[in-house]
């Protein structure tokens, strides 16, 4: 009798430290609920095709501000527009008014209606409309200079889907090169000395700065603030708290991403401390911004995420900081900026590298999503490619029953091998 009372105080402790029926379904709704807003949130795109035209253009337009950075979240594209308001709301207008204006020309020019619903026709107009307002020497609010936003976003559309008829045949992407193409093209129409249009001159600032021979006056906070601002100069923002948020969008689609991004922008600053740049532009993380897009295209966008993969994004971030040293220099001759151009060129270089290795496996651009979605389309490949030689298998082993003359060991093995299948 005692030894059962015993056992029931036992169990009776157990039952009351493992969690009640109803705190678990409430902890898996909570978990559900959250699982909504990470990733590509396919389900709110889903529920968005059978809404009017005006709510569908909201969740595109936030789509492709996060596209920016490789995320197709609406959340993570509010999120986003929050840190540009907060760096300055002349800029975020002009950011959306870019956004808004290259979805509709790529609507109204029959574009792929998919790739427009993710943003991939909105993300040029976003950098377009930011960093034309950032190059502007007029200042915050000259609505003048809303017209060649308009005009230069309409062409956004035009300049990628000619892009992508020529980057199709290699299946590579075209990133930034119509921000590239169209934010220089504008630069070099216009100038500095433009009465109505004037831009920053690129060429005096440049021979201005001078390197850094000392790291006597090297600041560690402004240093390790350098990583999320260089992030946030993906928007041309240099602000911590824009950056910050951006961090923060980042990581509520995509872990992986979040953190690619502050590695690529790290690897970035200390390259430009092995390169003794000026330590203001390190602080203000222009050393880090093509640094962190090549680091997260490497490192599990474009190919699917493995150490050997790791490895490469890093080597990929290092090589851009370089690239940027390099093109910087070229372009200010022209009296250019360096824009996106050596994110663009050195992650294509590393996106036609050629390896017989099998983690190194690059993804076609047609089922590319974010990180955690294309290890798991990797394990279904090759989930699907072991059934597919497992029945082979089978089919083999039936034939050669068949030629054997067994017909009831046939039938087992069949069995067998339709159970294991």
């Amino acid at each position: 009798m005692q030894r059962t009372v015993t056992a029931d105080v036992d169990a009776s402790m157990d039952n009351s430290n493992q969690p009640s029926h109803e705190e678990s379904l409430a902890r898996s709704i909570l978990v559900r609920a959250f699982g909504l807003f990470t990733g590509d949130m396919h389900l709110c795109a889903d529920w968005v095709k059978r809404q009017v035209l005006a709510i569908q253009l909201v969740d595109w337009i936030s789509r492709g501000v996060s596209q920016v950075m490789f995320v197709n979240n609406p959340v993570s594209g509010l999120l986003i527009t929050a840190g540009l308001f907060l760096q300055d709301p002349w800029w975020a207008l002009n950011g959306l008014l870019g956004t808004f204006v290259s979805t509709v020309s790529a609507l109204l020019l029959g574009q792929n209606r998919k790739a427009v619903s993710a943003g991939l026709y909105g993300y040029n107009g976003t950098l377009v409309g930011i960093l034309m307002a950032v190059f502007s020497t007029k200042g915050s609010w000259y609505w003048w200079l809303l017209l060649p936003n308009v005009f230069m976003s309409m062409l956004c559309p035009v300049v990628s889907s000619a892009l992508s008829s020529v980057s199709s045949k290699w299946d590579l992407p075209i990133f930034t090169l119509p921000f590239n193409i169209l934010v220089c093209l504008h630069v070099a129409a216009t100038g500095a000395n433009h009465p109505y249009f004037p831009e920053v001159d690129f060429q005096s600032n440049h021979h201005l700065r001078r390197p850094n021979n000392t790291m006597d006056s090297l600041n560690i906070s402004q240093l390790f603030l350098s990583v999320p601002v260089g992030v946030g100069q993906v928007y041309g923002c240099d602000s911590p708290w824009t950056g910050g948020l951006i961090l923060l969008a980042l990581l509520l689609s995509s872990p992986t991403i979040c953190f690619h991004a502050m590695w690529g922008s790290a690897a970035g600053m200390l390259s430009g401390f092995a390169l003794a740049a000026p330590h203001k532009d390190i602080y203000s993380g222009l050393w880090g911004y093509n640094s962190a897009l090549s680091c997260i295209a490497t490192g599990g966008v474009f190919y699917v995420l493995t150490w050997q993969t790791h490895l490469m994004a890093v080597i990929c971030a290092l090589f851009c900081a370089y690239m940027t040293a390099a093109i910087s220099k070229l372009m200010s001759v022209l009296a250019l900026p360096a824009c996106t151009w050596p994110f663009c060129l050195s992650t294509l270089i590393f996106l036609l590298i050629s390896s017989e290795i099998p983690a190194i496996c690059r993804l076609p651009l047609s089922v590319v999503s974010y990180p955690e979605e294309n290890r798991h389309y990797q394990r279904q490949l090759k989930a699907s490619e072991k059934a597919r030689r497992s029945q082979q298998s089978c089919s083999q082993e039936e034939a050669t029953l068949k030629g054997n003359g067994q017909p009831n060991v046939q039938l087992v093995v069949d069995k067998d091998c339709s159970e294991s299948v």
